[in-house]
């Protein structure tokens, strides 16, 4: 197995207590969509024709001191941002049980899943469940969010800034560490189904 790969982007002994929570509904108050905003076709069509947009598959990682320990979600709304300072961004549902308490912690790991990892997949996307039962994680090397140990990459951040974006919430996260298996095919979502590259 290769080994991974380790890039710290700042030193690891920044302190965690000054990392600031963020609120889960951040100001200014979240309001309702308003009726010139409302989307011109049937959700089910919007539904269909952004499904044609294949995309990676993240599990979004923290540690909830307050709530309990360990929390996550499957995410496939991730992207890099910014080099230069190093952000990457994910939206989560206003609607999330699990975005309040990554909030609350002030940071996150971001997990990227490999191929064979639909069935991890699924267990993330459940909502009142143990998600982390018989799943095998450490802790990142500086914000201590849960890193799966089987994913093919990680990238651990702090939580730079949270924006509104209609029924969702836009989290923008500074890099602090990341790494990466020099082998192995991501998992990909496309159309409603789980896919892979074919060689």
């Amino acid at each position: 197995m290769a080994a991974t790969a380790v890039r710290y982007l700042r030193s690891v002994g920044a302190a965690a207590a000054a990392r600031p929570a963020f609120d889960a509904l951040p100001r200014p108050v979240l309001r309702t969509v308003g009726e010139d905003e409302r989307l011109p076709v049937a959700p089910v069509e919007f539904r269909r024709v952004l499904g044609q947009f294949a995309s990676g598959v993240t599990v979004i990682t923290a540690h909830d001191e307050e709530g309990g320990g360990p929390a996550g979600f499957a995410c496939q709304s991730f992207a890099s941002l910014s080099l230069d300072p190093p952000l990457v961004v994910f939206m989560v549902a206003r609607t999330s049980a699990t975005w309040p308490r990554i909030a609350r912690a002030g940071a996150f790991c971001v997990n990227v899943l490999g191929a064979d990892q639909g069935g991890l997949c699924r267990a993330f996307a459940v909502s009142g469940a143990d998600k982390f039962a018989g799943v095998d994680h450490a802790p990142a090397p500086v914000t201590g969010s849960p890193r799966l140990r089987s994913v093919p990459a990680w990238i651990d951040c702090t939580i730079s800034t949270v924006h509104t974006g209609g029924d969702h919430l836009i989290v923008v996260g500074r890099v602090e560490a990341l790494g990466a298996e020099e082998h192995g095919d991501p998992l990909l979502f496309h159309r409603g189904r789980f896919g892979r590259f074919a060689p």
